[in-house]
């Protein structure tokens, strides 16, 4: 069994059903999954400004996936490697910089279609 950080956008396309979505259900429902505390607030504020059922998409987060909370070590570490990859990715944002240091810290590859993770080694890209 392989172990997957999911990140984001990988959710949302697998919670609407999209095609990329559709990818990532096999390996959603399948293996092991973890999804850092900050992709759950990203999730959710996305889907409360959308007028969505925020508590039926949180559980089944929650059901399908071990949430990742971190402790101040851990934070330092994302603050160090979003240093890092923000030099060769203008773009990389603080939230894929918790991902990716989720995924590095516990030995998993990251589930993603963000174009921003397309040079990045141990990411799975659904598009």
């Amino acid at each position: 069994m392989s172990r997957y950080v999911i990140d984001s956008w990988a959710w949302i396309e697998y919670l609407v059903g999209s095609e990329p979505g559709r990818k990532a259900k096999d390996i959603i429902e399948n293996e092991d999954i973890l999804t850092s505390i900050v992709t759950v607030a990203e999730i959710t504020s996305k889907l409360a400004r959308a007028g969505k059922d925020v508590g039926s998409v949180f559980s089944s987060i929650a059901s399908l996936s071990k949430i990742i909370v971190g402790n101040p070590e851990f934070a330092k570490g994302v603050g160090i490697l979003h240093s890092q990859v923000k030099k060769k990715i203008p773009n990389f944002s603080l939230g894929d910089a918790f991902v990716l240091h989720t995924a590095k810290t516990l030995n998993a590859k990251v589930l993603t279609g963000d174009s921003d993770f397309k040079t990045i080694k141990g990411a799975v890209m659904l598009k």
